[in-house]
């Protein structure tokens, strides 16, 4: 048999080439995450606090890490666990290139055990994990358990753990991470040193960005990361992940424009227009730039929170000019904005800008929203009458009063004769003072100024103090109700009546004892003081009250009026009727006086 044809060119074409080794491409958040605490961004308190304690070989049995999501709450984890286990000894500043360290950074050391609650929620796999727990750790120093999320935990698997975290054995680190520390019981929370991660600072984030940048030899344009870095909402993680979008979108080169069309961001000119539309007070101005956002399908949410934003700007130039950061690359707009528009204007507009965003899930459409806040806008403005300057005020004309019907002089002369006449108690002088003015009032004439008023003396002071005697003559239950009391000392003048009057102390009885001692007594007196003007002493006397109170007259009067309403009913000729027709009566307690 003839031996198979053999492809001379195939095995040449094999024999040449060569294995194609590809590396797998790492994302930034993963290749630039920090592997010490020098590293670490943002977390400075947190990093002070154990690089101390690790120096100080005061290390906690149980840590917890609390923090919105890619604050670095498991990296932190890890870095503790290094300093744990490195082969150089307990330290703030593992070595990074010992066995131990480089296993923790590979994850695959095996005395480090990560542990998601998302997906191990149960009481079983807590029973589990922790009848490992006591045996000796296989190659560091310590076992470490990293519990992430572990609010996710059920309550059966909280009660399991709560007796090996409060007494591990000494070999034993628990370090637990959550994003909700207010879903763990605080049996938990009390057996572990809590430390709460900040979110990160913009300034920080683009800070970091740029660094990462400049080591992968990748241009930016600084405005594109502040995008990035607003975008990340204080989260490292996310705005790693965003830049390695944003790289890709861009082709090497991240730009402004490119990470605006990427993440649907506001172009700044936008607002600009929008805010000298609303100076010009043209409306047309102000829709044809809301149909151009919507041509190029803008989020008006984010509109009107990128406008309240700048608006708050525009306050902060307003007021403390002096405050506006160097690093705005809109700081002159700004500038000319706060000429421009009053500072009443600015906080009214930020008003209407945050109602008008909460209220567009409201709306038909966020269109319709959208527009409706910009109408807002132009139609509301804050009153000028409190911005008038005092000249203007003072030259403003008053409404001229209508002139009253001229009497004769003696009609003036028997008012004032009126007036000079004494009164012959506190409470009838004020009465007599305030009638007597306003008999003045009414009844000179206002266009006439030859008439010649006598010279009135004043009456005599309110606060002139009563005589021994004169208690009689005082209607106790009508004074006390022009006092300003409220309250249990409104309840101790009403329940009280007047024993006696010795110069300026008075004596009065209740049947209340609780009601004549403390605050009710000294608040009636100081009633008493300001009524009468002048210092006033009080004693409260507990008794059986003899006359009648306010509190006794008032209820009475209200007697008197029930009666007569129920008469003025029970008499009515169409109620009779009513009665008489259907066979009805009146219900009991249903009428009512008006």
């Amino acid at each position: 048999m003839p031996a198979p044809a053999v492809d001379t060119a195939t095995i040449g074409l094999f024999a040449d080439a060569s294995p194609v080794t590809t590396q797998a491409y790492q994302v930034l958040a993963r290749k630039w995450r920090p592997r010490d605490f020098s590293t670490l961004v943002g977390q400075e308190h947190v990093v002070r606090a154990l690089s101390h304690a690790l120096e100080q070989q005061r290390l906690h049995h149980a840590y917890l890490f609390t923090g919105t999501r890619g604050v670095g709450k498991t990296t932190l984890a890890r870095i503790l666990a290094k300093a744990l286990n490195c082969e150089t000894g307990i330290t703030a500043h593992p070595c990074g290139q010992c066995q131990t360290c480089r296993e923790i950074d590979g994850g695959r050391f095996v005395d480090l055990l990560e542990v998601d609650a998302a997906t191990n929620t149960r009481v079983d796999e807590m029973r589990q994990l922790l009848e490992n727990a006591v045996y000796a750790p296989t190659a560091g120093r310590y076992k470490v358990y990293v519990i992430d999320e572990v609010h996710m935990l059920s309550n059966a698997a909280f009660n399991a753990m709560l007796k090996t975290l409060e007494e591990p054995p000494p070999h034993i680190k628990f370090i637990l991470a959550t994003t909700d520390p207010q879903k763990i019981p605080v049996t938990v929370l009390s057996r572990c040193l809590q430390f709460n991660l900040k979110s990160m600072l913009p300034t920080a984030i683009v800070s970091h960005l740029q660094t990462i940048l400049a080591q992968e030899q990748i241009q930016a344009e600084r405005e594109a990361l502040k995008l990035l870095s607003h975008a990340a909402n204080g989260s490292m993680r996310d705005a790693l992940s965003l830049l390695d979008q944003a790289i890709a979108y861009s082709a090497g080169v991240v730009t402004t424009d490119a990470v605006q069309g990427m993440l649907g961001a506001i172009d700044q000119t936008y607002l600009h227009r929008l805010l000298a539309a609303l100076a010009a007070a043209d409306g047309v101005a102000l829709m044809a730039i809301a149909d151009e956002m919507t041509l190029r399908s803008l989020s008006y949410r984010q509109a009107l929170g990128d406008l309240a934003t700048l608006l708050q700007r525009i306050a902060l130039a307003q007021t403390i000019p002096q405050a506006i950061p160097e690093e705005w690359a809109d700081a002159p707009t700004i500038a000319a904005f706060a000429t421009q528009f009053s500072a009443e204007d600015i906080q009214l507009y930020y008003q209407i800008v945050l109602h008008g965003r909460n209220d567009l899930s409201l709306a038909p459409d966020e269109l319709t929203g959208f527009s409706m806040t910009l109408l807002r806008l132009l139609a509301f403005k804050p009153s000028a009458v409190g911005n008038l300057p005092a000249a203007d005020i003072a030259t403003t004309p008053l409404p001229k009063k209508v002139a009253s019907p001229t009497v004769p002089p003696h009609a003036i002369s028997a008012s004032a004769g009126q007036v000079s006449q004494p009164a012959a108690g506190p409470q009838h002088t004020r009465a007599s003072a305030s009638l007597s003015a306003q008999s003045v009032s009414t009844e000179m004439p206002v266009a006439s100024a030859t008439v010649a008023l006598p010279v009135v003396a004043p009456p005599a002071p309110a606060s002139a103090p009563l005589l021994p005697g004169q208690a009689d003559s005082i209607d106790w239950p009508t004074l006390v109700l022009q006092l300003n009391v409220t309250g249990l000392a409104k309840q101790l003048a009403t329940q009280s009546e007047l024993l006696s009057v010795q110069g300026s102390q008075y004596v009065i009885r209740t049947a209340a004892k609780p009601l004549s001692q403390g605050s009710p007594v000294e608040k009636l007196r100081q009633a008493l003081s300001e009524y009468y003007q002048q210092p006033i002493r009080l004693q409260v006397e507990v008794g059986e009250v003899q006359s009648q109170t306010a509190q006794h007259r008032d209820e009475t009067a209200r007697s008197e009026r029930q009666q007569a309403a129920e008469q003025a009913i029970q008499q009515d000729p169409l109620v009779q009727g009513l009665l008489a027709e259907f066979d009805a009566t009146i219900v009991p307690n249903s009428i009512r006086p008006v």
